[in-house]
């Protein structure tokens, strides 16, 4: 054992929660946390989960915030179900959180946050901390983390207010030193972010955070410390990833891919506003942002993007989905490409604006006027949101249709390593425009893919009729029942054509067999965790995430067909589930979940086993 790891207990993999008060900064500790193992190697995963309101009001369980990291020497592929260990920096956040806590975990309590008026909002008669019970089953921290926070600054220029603001990496340094974290990352983050503008506040914060780290070198305050093996990883450039990042990236690498310029056109909404902030900051690669007056004008400006020749994007969550419907109805009419992405959050209305949900399938796939059928991509992790996001633009252009993608508030806000590809294996998106050289046609086809070649407005010789009123192939308006009907046909046919550049699809375990778990979007990774624990230890079980929800992999019929049972986990009431049955005439079992939180290996676990043993 060597010097640096003497003293530690090995493990393949922890679970830390951070939890607080909304103004804790609970958020920024977890992120500076999850950079830090990033750069050990370990192999991540985040769930943020934080209050909708602005301000909820302090110390109260409404107002708890929580950042979850998993962090391994081994394939991570979820959060984790059970925190190892608790960072509680009041009252609220224990009372919110500790039922979560795995039996024996360590709990992290900030002493100084519980005083009668704390308690009292968190619902508690008297101290937990000082309630034997808890004692036994956890191995308790009480820690002053605000006075030690405050003491470390005694000589600070800065005012008590903004050194009460520090204790979070108080809390953040001492974590580090149980586990064994780099603290360098963090310093050199804190110097970029404040040591240029605000000095002694980037002084106070490296000191705070150093105290905090050195508090379990020279005190016994727990014997205990863990050290996570650096994981073995495929050589190569990473970087940390959130899912909305990803999504801008993929974007970009799509629009350089294709040679078009990108116009990314949206309107604030959680949790998807964040794809337009990160969008705005590519303007060096040629990327034109919008921030739009509504959810109208964003797809509106986007679509006129698309018509100009540019790649259109707009960006949104399930209520900014209701309102751009009629246009992406005429986007379907008129046969553009246009990319419009779904951060699906808990609803209905305002529902649960920062936690996760997969409801709004059904809406992706029918929530229009007429017949409008149109291609619909799922994201599955943080870092496939590049691929998945690339992929629905090269559809969009390639098939000269809107398409859906959709990811969630999962995938949105968390975030793991991401191998940075290199830009010459992606593939090209070949997608010419109209010629000048010959007459136009404004909906002649392509045979293999039926779709149609755009012109750009202006082009000498190449001046057409576009809108929402259905036309014949030539773009004049037509009333014909049998021209309406040919055309009707052919946009639908044309989005069915999608399939044939559809990969094959990625099966966990053998083709066939008793049971095959079949997921979509951001349940993949608690799928994939579960089966492949259970495959370990000898059961016959599969699973499958299903990434083109329309069309639907030309292969997933007999593949269902192959197995004695089919269990769909969904985070909505069983929708993918309605259209297997219905599409299939298979007799696949729903496991919905409506909880705002995504699925615990565990929950999966135990149902596929009811199924296997019934």
């Amino acid at each position: 054992m060597s010097q640096a790891t003497r003293g530690f207990r090995e493990k393949k993999a922890v679970v830390v929660r951070f939890a607080g008060d909304s103004g804790d900064g609970m958020q920024v500790v977890g992120e500076r946390f999850t950079e830090a193992s990033v750069t050990v190697p370990n192999a991540i995963a985040t769930f943020p989960d934080y209050p909708a309101e602005i301000r909820a009001p302090v110390g109260t369980i409404a107002g708890v915030s929580a950042f979850q990291v998993h962090f391994g020497s081994e394939t991570v592929l979820t959060p984790g179900d059970e925190p190892d260990a608790l960072v509680a920096m009041n009252p609220a956040a224990l009372a919110v959180h500790l039922s979560d806590l795995t039996e024996g975990g360590m709990l992290i309590a900030n002493t100084a946050a519980f005083t009668e008026e704390n308690l009292a909002m968190a619902g508690y008669k008297s101290n937990p901390l000082e309630d034997p019970e808890l004692q036994k089953r956890y191995e308790v921290i009480p820690i002053d983390i605000t006075g030690l926070a405050v003491e470390a600054l005694k000589d600070s220029p800065l005012s008590q207010r903004d050194k009460l603001r520090t204790k979070n990496f108080f809390a953040l340094g001492f974590t580090y030193w149980v586990y064994g974290r780099p603290i360098e990352p963090t310093i050199a983050f804190i110097e970029k972010k404040w040591g240029a503008k605000i000095p002694d506040v980037a002084e106070a914060n490296t000191k705070v955070l150093k105290a905090g780290y050195f508090l379990g070198e020279t005190t016994e305050i727990t014997r205990n410390r863990y050290m996570v093996a650096r994981a073995e990883v495929e050589p190569g450039i990473y970087r940390k990833i959130s899912g909305n990042e990803a999504v801008a990236l993929g974007l970009i690498a799509a629009s350089r891919k294709a040679k078009r310029g990108i116009l990314f056109s949206g309107y604030p909404i959680t949790p998807a506003s964040s794809i337009l902030e990160a969008m705005a900051s590519f303007k060096h690669f040629g990327v034109k942002t919008v921030q739009a007056e509504d959810e109208i004008a964003a797809i509106g400006v986007a679509l006129g993007g698309s018509f100009a020749g540019h790649i259109g994007v707009t960006g949104t969550s399930g209520p900014g989905m209701c309102l751009k419907s009629e246009f992406i109805g005429l986007a379907t009419s008129t046969e553009l490409p246009l990319v419009i992405i779904n951060v699906q959050r808990g609803g209905p209305s305002t529902g649960l604006p920062t936690k996760t949900e997969q409801s709004d399938l059904f809406q992706a796939l029918y929530g229009r006027h007429g017949e409008s059928p149109l291609p619909v991509v799922a994201a599955n992790s943080p870092s496939d949101c590049f691929r998945a996001a690339f992929e629905a633009t090269r559809i969009a252009l390639q098939h000269s249709t809107p398409v859906i993608l959709l990811t969630d508030g999962y995938l949105a806000n968390g975030s793991e390593p991401w191998k940075i590809p290199d830009e010459s294996t992606l593939p090209d998106i070949e997608v010419p425009f109209a010629p000048e050289d010959k007459p136009y046609v404004t909906f002649e086809r392509n045979p293999d893919t039926l779709a149609r070649t755009q012109a750009i407005p202006g082009q000498p010789g190449l001046q057409h009729r576009i809108g929402g009123l259905e036309k014949d192939t030539k773009g004049s308006i037509s009333y014909d029942p049998e021209n309406h009907s040919e055309m009707t046909r052919l946009r639908a046919a044309k989005v069915e054509a999608v399939a044939k550049s559809i990969p094959p699809m990625r099966i966990t375990g053998e083709r066939t067999g008793k049971l095959l778990v079949v997921g979509w979007g951001g349940t993949h990774g608690a799928i994939t965790s579960a089966v492949e624990t259970l495959r370990a230890e000898g059961f016959d079980v599969s699973s499958t995430n299903v990434r083109y929800l329309n069309p639907l992999p030309p292969e997933l019929g007999d593949l269902l067909k192959g197995f004695d049972k089919v269990l769909v986990p969904e985070l909505n009431s069983g929708q993918l589930c309605t259209i297997l049955r219905a599409r299939y005439l298979v007799d696949a079992v729903s496991f919905p979940k409506t909880k705002g939180r995504p699925f615990r290996v565990s929950e999966i676990r135990e149902r596929i086993l009811e199924l296997l043993t019934a």
